[in-house]
């Protein structure tokens, strides 16, 4: 499996980006939270991903754009985790609802248990 996050599997589309926060389901696992909505179409990457900072969390735009860096990674090298099993298409937003920057390790386990959240909430569907 290759460890990439390319243009082609990230969230861009408003119209998507808005029905994620309007009918979504979500988990969380401190610092993040995953609010996803089953897709319709049948599209090539299983899941549309995008990531997103609260300006009321951390105000600093150099300090958001760290952290959006970091969650990127840690989304790239646990992607297998999210992937495994599905059968259907998900649109998903990684919210990070801390207020302060952690370490890429801490980072790490908080999104494989977050995977595994996200396996068994779909699991129940």
């Amino acid at each position: 499996m290759k460890f990439t996050y390319g243009k082609q599997e990230k969230l861009k589309s408003k119209k998507s980006i808005e029905e994620i926060f309007e009918q979504g389901e979500a988990v969380s696992s401190y610092p993040f939270r995953l609010i996803f909505v089953k897709k319709e179409i049948s599209e090539n990457p299983k899941i549309l991903a995008g990531v997103s900072v609260p300006k009321r969390k951390v105000n600093k735009a150099v300090y958001r754009s760290k952290i959006k860096r970091l969650m990127r990674e840690s989304y790239r090298l646990n992607k297998y985790l999210f992937l495994d099993g599905i059968t259907a298409n998900y649109n998903m937003m990684l919210v990070y609802v801390a207020k302060e920057a952690q370490e890429m390790e801490i980072l790490n386990v908080k999104m494989q248990k977050l995977a595994q959240k996200f396996q068994a909430k779909i699991a129940n569907e």
